[in-house]
């Protein structure tokens, strides 16, 4: 399995950037698509989930609200709609598939997001 990321860029504070991220086989039924992102001098952590059985959405606390997850079927694609940027929000985002919202075992190559003040 293969997972594309595509979408970042630079932004402006407040701005909105849609991120992709196109898996190479139709697996969304069965796993769990995540996104996590990496700042700077920081760990990665957890940004949302969704999962392929039933279509459960997961956000991690602090980005409720802003971010949204959503999946395309046809185009074996999952997204992040990311609203209201703020330069903390600046990191490299990665998305990863998995058998639970746990573990992953196959993951994108990150692309940048660059949120300016």
């Amino acid at each position: 399995v293969q997972l594309q990321a595509s979408g970042g860029g630079l932004v402006q504070a407040g701005g909105s950037l849609r991120l992709s991220c196109a898996a190479s086989t139709n697996i969304f039924d069965t796993y769990v698509m995540g996104w996590f992102r990496q700042a700077p001098g920081k760990e990665r952590e957890g940004v949302s989930c969704i999962t392929g059985s039933d279509g459960s959405t997961y956000y991690v606390d602090s980005l409720k609200g802003r971010f949204t997850i959503s999946r395309d079927y046809a185009k074996n694609t999952v997204y992040l709609q990311m609203n209201s940027l703020k330069p903390e929000d600046t990191a490299v985002y990665y998305c990863a598939l998995g058998l639970n919202i746990f573990n992953y075992d196959y993951w994108g190559q990150g692309t940048l997001v660059t949120v300016s003040s």
